[in-house]
């Protein structure tokens, strides 16, 4: 059974979606010497269709190969090899229009032809939307008032439970009333509406220790009848003499796209940190990546499959800056202050490592004016074109925290997330107060509309066996798979519909775009 210390996204993932992925071919070779070749039969990684479908992960590379193949007219089967490519599901996704085409190649000194595939949602997503409230939730230790958050779990088919949602805290509240939220019904009862859905009642102590008040269970099935005597649950607990109770509120299910329908531009911010030395972590081995450009390739590598442009605003903050040496809290990685966009993740790695060598490493770690920067470019689009990304990867601790917590706030009403990844072995305290998960940030007795903060530290993903690959996998997999629920709620928040991706139109047919009988 799982526990509140077990939720953890690598392992509670269910598919954003499921995606159609139509594959046509144009200008082939022709293999044959008396006849054309006939493309109508495509191998690509153990399938041999032209329209398949995929569970679609956000937080994930997916890997896709594609090898095409002519189908013989004699009896004996032997098959041509017309060309390959390889891409990844969130480039076709993140295409304009959901169409991605590509040049086939595999045959030396040969035009192979192309290759086109267009993505389409299979169907709508639905979600369910409820809001709970409890009473007489008095601490474990029967003193004073509680910190109350619920923890729901969905039943899994051994037995087992699966933490699909975690509630805010209340604070100091006997009679809490939480916040609507929205899941995902696949999230809460994989399509069975009977499968056991249970909630745990915690109370969260500011050591960051979570006391447990008590349980209860429910379906789906139960929760759609929506407020009703079915919908109060008395909590189980070892305390008896106070009935202690949670409340159904409200509960209605929708259908709406999903994330994959909104255009994502992405904005990556490098913090540069402390002097760089042969022991440093900036440290640039010929051998292997420094954990900077670890954190950055595995975080930048998916998401820029969703920037059309692929040009990425890099920044660096904490440096002395040539040939006066005034010190910059944001400056372009590519030392271009008219233009700092690098091209592709490895333009902002080259970038990145050039300004290594340029510019004199120095504190303090000021966050503000770089979460401000992003902030402004969010602030001018809002109709929901765009979704910034803002990530930020530190060896230091924050020193400018009030104005932080403010600019996030502040940044929180606008379309933007924020990742932070620490590097090294520092203490990163200050960062888990920016992290929204137990309690909403807030700043002079304002709170934040939305949790937009994400961070980790990069030591507690590092593989032990020094397989970078599954380090930089693990950490993506983990601070990716908020965005989503973060984009939605901005959206929806703001009641901007999804905008399907339309097909764009060519001149040119596919010469094949069905699957043969």
């Amino acid at each position: 059974m799982a526990t509140i210390g077990d939720f953890d996204p690598l392992n509670s993932t269910v598919p954003a979606t499921k995606i159609e992925v139509t594959v046509s071919c144009r200008n082939l070779l022709d293999m044959d010497t008396f006849s054309k070749s006939d493309p109508g039969k495509l191998s690509f990684f153990h399938s041999e269709y032209q329209k398949f479908v995929l569970d679609y992960f956000f937080e994930e590379k997916q890997n896709l190969r594609f090898d095409v193949f002519t189908m013989a007219t004699s009896l004996c089967f032997v098959q041509d090899f017309l060309g390959q490519i390889f891409c990844t599901l969130g480039e076709i996704i993140g295409s304009p229009g959901g169409r991605l085409e590509r040049t086939l190649s595999g045959i030396p000194g040969k035009k192979c032809g192309s290759i086109v595939f267009t993505a389409e949602e299979l169907s709508n997503c639905r979600v369910s939307t409820m809001q709970f409230c409890a009473n007489k939730l008095d601490k474990k230790d029967f003193f004073g008032k509680s910190d109350p958050f619920l923890v729901f779990y969905r039943s899994n088919e051994d037995g087992t439970f699966t933490i699909c949602h975690k509630t805010e805290v209340i604070k100091n509240n006997l009679n809490p009333v939480w916040q609507s939220f929205t899941i995902p019904v696949r999230a809460l009862c994989n399509g069975d509406y009977d499968r056991t859905v249970k909630v745990d009642v915690y109370d969260w102590d500011r050591d960051g220790s979570h006391d447990f008040i008590g349980e209860f269970t429910t379906s789906y099935r139960e929760l759609s009848r929506g407020q009703s005597q079915f919908n109060v649950y008395e909590v189980s607990c070892v305390r008896r003499n106070k009935k202690k109770t949670v409340t159904l509120l409200s509960f209605k299910v929708e259908s709406e796209h999903t994330f994959m329908f909104f255009r994502t531009c992405i904005l990556a911010f490098h913090s540069i940190g402390n002097p760089s030395q042969p022991t440093s972590l900036h440290y640039m081995s010929p051998y292997q990546m420094n954990a900077y450009a670890m954190a950055l390739k595995a975080v930048g590598e998916i998401i820029q499959d969703y920037d059309s442009d692929k040009l990425f605003p890099a920044y660096g903050f904490g440096a002395k800056l040539p040939p006066d040496g005034k010190i910059s809290h944001g400056f372009p990685l590519n030392s271009n202050t008219e233009n700092p966009n690098c091209v592709g993740i490895e333009g902002v790695l080259e970038a990145y490592f050039h300004t290594l060598r340029t510019v004199q490493l120095y504190g303090p770690t000021n966050f503000a004016p770089v979460i401000n920067q992003v902030a402004r470019c969010a602030a001018e689009v809002t109709d929901g074109s765009q979704y910034f990304v803002l990530l930020m990867i530190t060896d230091g601790v924050i020193s400018d925290m009030a104005q932080t917590k403010e600019a996030v706030v502040n940044a929180a009403s606008l379309p933007m997330s924020l990742i932070i990844v620490g590097v090294g072995p520092a203490e990163f305290d200050a960062m888990e107060e920016l992290d929204g998960d137990e309690v909403r940030v807030s700043s002079r007795g304002r709170f934040a509309e939305r949790d937009i903060v994400q961070f980790v530290p990069f030591r507690d993903y590092i593989d032990r066996s020094g397989n970078q690959v599954l380090s930089m996998a693990r950490l993506a997999k983990d601070v990716l798979a908020e965005i989503p629920d973060q984009l939605m709620s901005y959206m929806k928040s703001r009641g901007i519909e999804a905008r399907p991706p339309q097909p764009q139109t060519s001149k040119n047919q596919p010469l094949s775009s069905s699957v043969p009988s």
